[in-house]
């Protein structure tokens, strides 16, 4: 187990970086004040520039049946690129889910590293049958 400390959409101070999961380039998703906040490992800082010149993210969650079926969420930094950077979470890498009835815009995803926030993005969410979705939002 790991402590975030947050101060509204900012995350204070953590304890995530430090923990197996981190230095095993895991990354976690965290839901704080309209914010989806995910948290770069050390290791997979590099993939900062793939999120960058996107205009949005859209938050896929559905089942993963390449996972056994468990709760997948799916993040795509939507570029209008034929390949946007994609992210695939089991859900135990988020701190909560957002109910399936609460689809749609009105939250932002920020990347977040040891260093501090990385990037910023409007963020949308949905519920698909299932992951990975790779959709842009029209196709919802």
């Amino acid at each position: 187990m790991f402590e975030i400390i947050n101060q509204g959409q900012a995350i204070q101070s953590t304890t995530y970086w430090d923990t197996d999961p981190a230095r095993a380039g895991y990354f976690y998703l965290s839901w704080n004040a309209n914010a989806a906040r995910l948290l770069v490992p050390d290791v997979q800082m590099p993939l900062l520039q793939e999120m960058q010149g996107a205009r949005e993210v859209i938050v896929s969650r559905g089942p993963w049946p390449e996972q056994g079926g468990r709760e997948g969420i799916e993040l795509l930094w939507e570029d209008n690129s034929d390949s946007p950077f994609c992210l695939h979470l089991v859900a135990e890498q988020c701190d909560r889910l957002i109910p399936e009835t609460d689809q749609g815009g009105g939250f932002v995803v920020v990347a977040w590293t040891r260093r501090g926030e990385q990037g910023r993005w409007p963020g949308r969410y949905r519920w698909v049958p299932q992951i990975p979705w790779l959709q842009a939002w029209a196709s919802h």
